[in-house]
């Protein structure tokens, strides 16, 4: 049969998939299907949009606009002729944990029903929007009702049927001009015995890891492939990763033309762990990853009653303290102008048990941290989304919310002038040199650029360069969450 997987974007606590990342979910299905006997096309929501909302006329913006980058992330293929053939269509869609994207916009369930209500074929849903999908923080799950799909069907495939189904996918990349960053998966599930308050991967999986050497053959294959960017993204923890240290090591060694080796999520108590034992997995980190690389700690609160009203991976002077071990060992200035390895925070509005005092206390912490002359690679701010089965939303779905949403503006607010401004300007200083940053968009007269890699830096240009380019960019000056330069 001939099938058309269309990518809508993921974004989930554990896994990423949205441009310039590739997520886990088209790989995997294409590699079965193919190993199925099936034939496969790979499409993305921005051809959808392209064909069926612009006429397939992709106009280059004009020194007055913005690019349009919800048609930013086209495969140019004839997506029409594609269509006609497709008996099956598979859906790949869901965000959970919602975020900003510089060129690309996810789909969504409202989106999408009626862009693919006129395809004549078998319609079938799946990636995270089964447990539900929502694009903006805040609010409660999206979720697709059973006439909006012929089929809503959750791929879960063992980890011995992934290292076929990884390798035959791999090829999807060839569909897909440009540069992008491959997520790898290492385990599934949540590395603590139960998970925050919030978060839908311990509905996913129990605790998993898959095998290092399906992990490094499925990064060989996307060498010969000639990509060159990765990001051990996909887990709930690096450091639980059982032979973590051994695993960079290897992959260094059985993959040297990787440009950029990265990794996401760390709880920060298995840094404190990781440091009682010598650091064998921050050294590892610091040696064999790529600079710019962040260990996104969670944190999401610094307030005693939140965290434990949540369940959450750590509280704020355990988090505190693996902050101050990651500077020890990853502050120092990278060939490519940012540091080797630094934590990254995010800070959660919503969460059961918050008041005024939440805010407090993160100020505290966060003060504390700048007052250290620490550095943080980034804060991310946004609100909770609530979805069902997690025990957020079954203690008390939106109470605090509703409760504290007027507070939010000005709390978030204080946060970026007050820590993340004099953070930005520590990190990277006036005069500092940041090598290899891509021109990705336009807007207006200024071109916005970021370095291929893990919660990269945006930067603007006021000036407008040829897109898809690689340049040196000097800091001439800071915004609260990105910097002002000049190519050089």
């Amino acid at each position: 049969m001939r099938y058309t997987i269309l990518d809508c974007y993921t974004d989930e606590p554990a896994g990423l998939g949205v441009p310039p990342y590739i997520g886990t979910y088209p790989r995997y299905i294409t590699g079965y299907l193919l190993q199925q006997g099936h034939e496969v096309d790979y499409i993305t929501i921005d051809d959808l949009r392209l064909l069926k909302k612009y006429n397939n006329i992709k106009k280059e913006p004009t020194e007055k606009e913005k690019t349009n980058i919800r048609i930013y992330n086209t495969t140019g293929k004839p997506i029409q002729k594609i269509l006609d053939k497709t008996e099956n269509l598979i859906i790949i869609l869901g965000v959970h944990v919602p975020g900003k994207y510089l060129s690309a916009i996810p789909g969504t369930l409202r989106e999408i029903t009626p862009l693919i209500k006129d395809i004549n074929c078998k319609k079938i849903l799946s990636g995270p929007a089964i447990y539900g999908t929502q694009l903006e923080g805040g609010k409660f799950f999206e979720k697709a009702k059973e006439d909006m799909f012929n089929k809503i069907e959750n791929f879960k495939f063992s980890y011995d049927e992934i290292a076929e189904y990884a390798i035959r996918g791999a090829d999807i990349v060839k569909n897909i001009p440009g540069h992008r960053i491959i997520e790898i998966e290492t385990s599934r599930g949540c590395s603590r015995k139960s998970g925050c308050s919030f978060c839908t991967e311990i509905l996913k999986s129990r605790l998993q890891f898959r095998k290092q050497e399906d992990i490094i053959k499925e990064i060989k294959k996307f060498t010969d492939l000639g990509m060159k960017y990765f990001r051990l993204g996909k887990q709930s923890c690096f450091y639980a990763y059982p032979g973590a240290a051994k695993l960079l090591k290897d992959i260094r060694k059985e993959c040297p033309n990787i440009k950029i080796l990265h990794i996401d999520n760390v709880n920060p108590a298995n840094v404190i762990k990781d440091e009682k034992d010598g650091a064998p997995i921050t050294r590892a980190i610091v040696q064999y990853c790529s600079p710019g690389n962040v260990a996104a700690f969670g944190a999401e609160s610094f307030d005693p009653v939140v965290c434990k009203e949540n369940n959450l991976n750590s509280d704020a002077e355990t988090t505190y303290n693996a902050i101050r071990i990651l500077n020890k060992y990853g502050s120092e200035i990278g060939s490519s102008g940012l540091p080797k390895f630094l934590p990254g925070i995010n800070i959660l509005f919503g969460l059961k048990g918050e008041s005024k005092k939440t805010h407090e206390e993160n100020m505290h912490w966060l003060k504390k941290i700048l007052d250290n002359n620490m550095l943080v690679r980034r804060i991310n701010i946004r609100q909770v989304s609530i979805f069902e089965g997690t025990r957020l939303y079954e203690e008390c779905g939106n109470k605090f919310l509703k409760k504290n949403r007027k507070y939010y503006w000005k709390w978030r607010n204080q946060i970026r002038q007050e820590i993340d401004y004099p953070l930005l300007k520590r990190l990277v200083p006036e005069g500092a040199i940041l090598k290899d940053a891509q021109s990705e968009i336009y807007d207006g007269k200024t071109t916005f650029l970021r370095q291929i890699g893990t919660y990269p830096l945006i930067i603007g240009v006021k000036k407008r360069l040829p897109l898809n380019k690689f340049y040196n960019i000097k800091v001439t000056g800071h915004m609260l969450r990105s910097i002002i330069g000049e190519e050089i």
